[in-house]
């Protein structure tokens, strides 16, 4: 899936435009995320030990929308048309465009829905024949494979296998960072940059795309 400068720019965009998107919603959201469904499963499972049945309710309906996301972002690019990714993406820019539409009509809740949405959709980007992918939105997956391909070049692998997940890594913290410094700034309107910038990234598949055929 990384395997051209275009798919390894595209992934490291997406990473750091998940990891924009995640350090907004982590300020706005008190500590929950908005594509970090591990820490939110943490948290469920401390609020339910606590008995936060209210905080637990919340965390779980994050899990929900995510999943939502993904299964619709895997449906798009079910379609296998050339342009899937394009589709994808445009989709993408519509839900984050929609979340900023809802901040500013004061509907907060559906704000935060139609983000989760978009970072699980963002998911089925890279997705492989079978139904896996390449996860964009987090990076532990990134991180495990970092320790695996190093052990491979320790052993007589590839020297520098390791280098697009350490990458991957390096984008969604930046991301992470832009965008809290975004949002400490302007709250939740910081995710209208993030909508522009899923459109801008759809036209340059676009433009690929079409290069290609």
């Amino acid at each position: 899936m990384l395997d051209s400068p275009r798919n390894l720019f595209l992934a490291l965009a997406l990473s750091a435009l998940a990891g924009f998107v995640d350090g907004i919603g982590f300020l706005h959201l008190g500590g929950l995320f908005v594509s970090f469904m591990s820490g939110n499963s943490t948290r469920m499972g401390v609020s339910l030990a606590e008995a936060h049945w209210g905080d637990a309710a919340y965390a779980a309906g994050l899990i929900g929308l995510f999943v939502a996301g993904a299964a619709l972002g895997s449906l798009i690019m079910r379609l296998r048309s050339a342009y899937s990714q394009v589709q994808l993406l445009m989709v993408e820019g519509g839900l984050l465009t929609a979340a900023l539409l809802c901040h500013l009509m004061g509907l907060p809740q559906s704000a935060v829905a139609g983000i989760v949405l978009a970072m699980g959709l963002e998911n089925a980007a890279f997705r492989i024949r079978g139904g896996g992918g390449l996860g964009l939105t987090y990076v532990t997956g990134a991180l495990v494979k970092v320790g695996q391909q190093l052990a491979a070049a320790l052993t007589g692998g590839p020297w520098f296998g390791w280098v697009p997940n350490v990458l991957l890594w390096a984008a969604l913290v930046t991301g992470s960072a832009v965008g809290a410094w975004t949002y400490l700034r302007i709250n939740l309107m910081a995710i209208g940059v993030a909508a522009g910038f899923a459109f801008l990234l759809a036209v340059f598949v676009a433009a690929t795309v079409t290069r290609k055929h």
